[in-house]
């Protein structure tokens, strides 16, 4: 099994390597890729050293799969050029997440959509992931009408350069800027770019991609995205409104139920989900699980993951994982 890790020294392909370790992945060999002036740089991986190569090289070498973690532009330009020489890439930019021809998959809740000819495989947003999770054993019982989401964002969510202006802040260091504002004791109530209709793209993200994983364009869906100053994972307050009404133990038990979800809800001992205690781990964590008393049908749930991993490479990984269990490359 040859596996090629696209972007493989940026953030998240950095942490896509350490998954793949981890997970114990079958890799025979390892391709990891960047651009040319990265060209020749050393990986370490599981104690051997790799020699980085160039998107066309790597083409040339005929991975199995490609893991793509390396921006749009490199993903629109190459993920074509990968699938056409017979090799399967998943894609961790938003390239092609929107793409009708293309699926967007979180395994735990849609791995079953996924077919040998499927050649570009699109893994969501790191904070849309994080709720699908959660959403999917919701919606099967209870039948969902309405999502409304706030979250509370990482800054390694933006990339080196944030976490770098968070540390230089701290340290009360001028330095290179990835926010317009400061960002150390301030929350930015602003990810990605403002659309006409007045929502971030983030924000528009979570919308249109929730409709696409669950296969149910009827749930409505509106969210307010937020970067706050912490590293090591995304929070969000969810509120949900189902058609049907609930029983706040059964809930708890088909959250706990869940495959890759965690349920930490003990208010009494003050216990619930925090960033903190999910980095470096793979699974969602849930809490603070109550019912709306403004609205019939409803509930609230605070969840958090570490979005460089099942935000981002253990979700990649974890579909790797299912197309190679399935036989699908």
């Amino acid at each position: 099994m040859k596996i090629a890790v696209v972007g493989a020294t940026g953030l998240v392909g950095t942490e896509m390597l350490k998954v793949l370790a981890e997970r114990n992945f079958p890799v025979d060999e390892l391709i990891p890729v960047a651009s040319e002036k990265s060209k020749g740089k050393e990986i370490e991986f599981k104690g051997k050293k790799y020699k980085v190569v160039t998107p066309d090289e790597a083409i040339a070498q005929k991975p199995d799969v490609a893991l793509f973690s390396a921006g749009g532009g490199t993903s629109t330009e190459y993920a074509p050029k990968f699938a056409e020489a017979g090799i399967t890439v998943v894609d961790n930019s938003s390239a092609w997440r929107m793409d009708p021809t293309k699926k967007l998959v979180v395994p735990e809740v849609n791995a079953h959509v996924l077919t040998a000819e499927d050649k570009i495989i699109a893994n969501p947003n790191c904070s849309t992931i994080q709720m699908v999770v959660v959403l999917k054993p919701l919606h099967e019982k209870y039948k969902i009408k309405r999502v409304v989401v706030s979250t509370y964002q990482s800054v390694t969510g933006t990339g080196v350069k944030a976490v770098q202006q968070l540390m230089d802040e701290r340290a009360g260091k001028e330095g290179e800027k990835a926010y317009p504002y400061t960002i150390d004791l301030n929350v930015i109530p602003q990810i990605d770019v403002f659309q006409e209709n007045g929502y971030t793209k983030e924000e528009m993200k979570m919308i249109k991609e929730t409709n696409k994983i669950m296969g149910d364009d009827s749930i409505r869906v509106t969210a307010t995205t937020v970067r706050i100053p912490v590293m090591g994972g995304h929070s969000e307050a969810v509120n949900i409104e189902f058609e049907n009404d609930f029983d706040i133990n059964d809930v708890k038990t088909l959250l706990a139920q869940q495959s890759g979800v965690v349920v930490v809800d003990d208010p009494a001992n003050l216990k619930y989900p925090m960033p903190k205690d999910a980095h470096g781990k793979d699974e969602v964590f849930v809490g603070r699980i109550r019912r709306d008393e403004s609205q019939d049908n409803s509930l609230n749930l605070w969840v958090v993951a570490d979005n460089l991993r099942k935000g981002a490479a253990t979700n990649a990984v974890q579909i790797a994982e299912y197309l190679v269990e399935k036989g699908l490359v």
